[in-house]
């Protein structure tokens, strides 16, 4: 379309016409949040840069005739420096009648390599440059710690121990409690069974029963609500027989 119509276009939607490839034919334009667009560009280059490792180096100089323990001191420094990633150029320059004896030099510097051996390792072979004696080491990689995959194992090795632990622990405990209900519920059976077979008169011992003797039983008074008792019956006289009345008269 033409450049008038898109930037009304745009300019109904609210947004910018920016241009995106002016020297194409034709030109790319694209209606975008220009203020947007700018604020998550600006904001992919700041993580960018944070990111990004500027690597520079360091300088360590030596001597043709340093003593061990100044050489240590000079190892410790040069350490700090690869351990920040840097690198390292280890100089040595011959003085006066010390450029006969270039052989003492590289002596020293494969001194100074050994000292280092853990932290860096030397590009090339020391190359002499003048008066100069010249190396340039480079850090090593970060290890990775040797111990993290055993470490990670043996943690997962000792939760699952723990979890087969509790677990069986909660299984014991369950059979535990089985075993104590059934035992119980036996003993339950077991006493029903007993009670059920002795009788009666054996179901509650200790108690005295109605067999063994014991004092008579005092007769009651008589129930007030049965009413007065019924009279005795008069006693009749006994006829007298003929031989009784004969002697009666004589």
């Amino acid at each position: 379309m033409l450049l008038e119509t898109a930037l009304s276009f745009a300019d109904r939607q609210g947004f910018d016409l920016v241009l995106i490839s002016p020297n194409a034919n034709p030109p790319v334009a694209k209606i975008m949040d220009y203020g947007k667009f700018r604020y998550d560009q600006q904001k992919r280059e700041k993580e960018a840069k944070k990111k990004q490792r500027i690597i520079e180096v360091k300088e360590i100089r030596l001597s043709t005739f340093i003593e061990q323990h100044d050489l240590e001191v000079k190892g410790t420094m040069a350490k700090k420096f690869l351990t920040e990633g840097d690198k390292l150029k280890v100089s040595l320059r011959f003085k006066g009648r010390e450029r006969g004896r270039t052989d003492r030099g590289f002596d020293v510097m494969q001194r100074f390599v050994e000292v280092l051996k853990e932290y860096g390792t030397p590009e090339k072979t020391p190359v002499l440059e003048g008066r100069s004696l010249i190396m340039i080491i480079n850090p090593l990689p970060p290890k990775k710690e040797k111990g993290d995959g055993a470490d990670k194992a043996a943690d997962k090795g000792a939760d699952k121990a723990a979890d087969n632990a509790t677990d069986n622990a909660a299984g014991n405990a369950a059979d535990k409690a089985a075993d104590s209900a059934k035992l119980a519920e036996k003993a339950d059976g077991d006493a029903a069974a007993n009670a059920a077979g002795a009788g009666p008169d054996e179901a509650a011992p200790g108690k005295a029963t109605s067999d063994k003797p014991g004092k008579p039983d005092k007769p009651g008074k008589p129930d007030a609500g049965a009413g007065a008792a019924a009279p005795a019956e008069p006693k009749r006289k006994k006829a007298k027989g003929p031989s009784e009345e004969m002697d009666l008269f004589m």
